[in-house]
């Protein structure tokens, strides 16, 4: 007679579900619907309430309708998911990086979150005094005039300073601290496989400096060489200072892993880095809040410039473990030294 083992049984079951594809869980995921009813909300708000043109100064604005701003907004976005899609194809063979092990307990995580959000609130409220008492704009994640061109002079002393207040407030500060508590990988900080890094960031490099080529046009090619040279390489160490390493250090690096911990959800912790990333830009120069109904036009428009970049910085970090994935992919030469070398020529006179 032959032995069974008690293990196995012989009453067939059910045959198990198969995993829900990704598309459908993204559907059913409260995160999503929230960003997307949020962003919808947005949308309709801007076509509800807006009587003529928009009242930012964007001087380099292709046409100032709004019907036009809020196209350009909602493909750019479309572009990110697109980014998005892309990284998930690129990675799908690497070994998943766990950022749940990088990331404290529940109680912890939550009390370094909040310190680190109101820590941030308190570096955005130094950046708007220190740089208004010496009549300057306000400091944020960018230099006056990036992106959005304004019509504000902006000078080598104030570009250097807001350069030396933001790499100290949001990435020599909060690095230090968490440094002393938290192992490099912890951080997010090291490469666990970086071929595939290289890849990716090869990859995503490509498709953005091909987009921003499009879609901006941006006037740097149109420079002398010695004002490229020395313009793109002041460009990249400005920019890198005063805003890449901030955001990779504050948001992706010590952020990133403590909402995946607070959230239990990839989506959640996307949309989340990029609300974050869009909130450190409150003081962009373009921006007004002079008034109830300016100042949400001014949020939400905030939110359709930097959200989908946010979420798509947030996405390479969850999705390659390693945080200076999106330095090189999507921040530092795509679109910062290719868009705003031109502001930079101007601001240190570079001939």
């Amino acid at each position: 007679m032959t032995a069974v083992d008690p293990r196995v049984s012989n009453t067939a079951g059910p045959p198990p579900h198969p995993p829900a594809r990704w598309w459908r869980r993204m559907l059913h995921d409260r995160w999503a619907r929230i960003a997307a009813a949020g962003w919808l909300a947005a949308n309709a708000w801007v076509l509800l309430v807006t009587d003529g043109p928009l009242p930012f100064e964007w001087p380099n604005a292709t046409s100032p309708s709004v019907e036009a701003q809020l196209l350009d907004a909602n493909l750019a976005l479309l572009q990110v998911f697109a980014l998005m899609a892309l990284v998930r194809v690129i990675t799908r063979g690497r070994v998943a990086p766990d950022l749940l092990a990088r990331a404290p307990g529940r109680s912890i995580a939550q009390r370094e979150t909040l310190l680190l959000l109101g820590y941030g609130v308190l570096g955005l409220a130094g950046g708007f005094l220190l740089a208004r008492s010496l009549g300057w704009q306000s400091f944020g994640l960018h230099l006056a005039g990036s992106l959005h061109a304004t019509h504000d002079n902006v000078g080598p002393v104030e570009a250097v300073t807001w350069a030396v207040y933001n790499l100290a407030v949001y990435a020599v500060a909060p690095l230090l601290f968490f440094r002393r508590r938290y192992a490099a990988l912890a951080l997010n900080l090291r490469s666990t496989d970086r071929r595939n890094d290289a890849l990716v960031i090869l990859a995503v490099l490509a498709v953005e400096t091909a987009f921003q080529l499009f879609t901006l046009g941006p006037g740097t090619f149109e420079l002398t060489t010695s004002q490229l040279a020395l313009g793109a390489a002041a460009t990249f160490v400005l920019y890198l200072a005063g805003a890449v390493l901030p955001a990779m250090v504050f948001i992706y690096a010590i952020l990133v892993p403590r909402y995946l911990r607070l959230t239990g959800s990839t989506l959640g912790t996307v949309v989340l880095g990029g609300v974050t990333y869009a909130a450190l830009h409150v003081w962009d120069s373009w921006t007004l809040f002079d008034s109830p109904a300016n100042a949400i036009l001014s949020t939400i428009f905030l939110l359709f410039t930097y959200f989908g970049p946010g979420m798509i910085k947030a996405y390479l970090t969850v999705r390659t473990g390693n945080a200076w994935v999106h330095v090189w992919a999507y921040h530092a030469l795509a679109p910062h030294t290719l868009v705003d070398t031109p502001h930079t020529v101007e601001i240190f006179h570079i001939r």
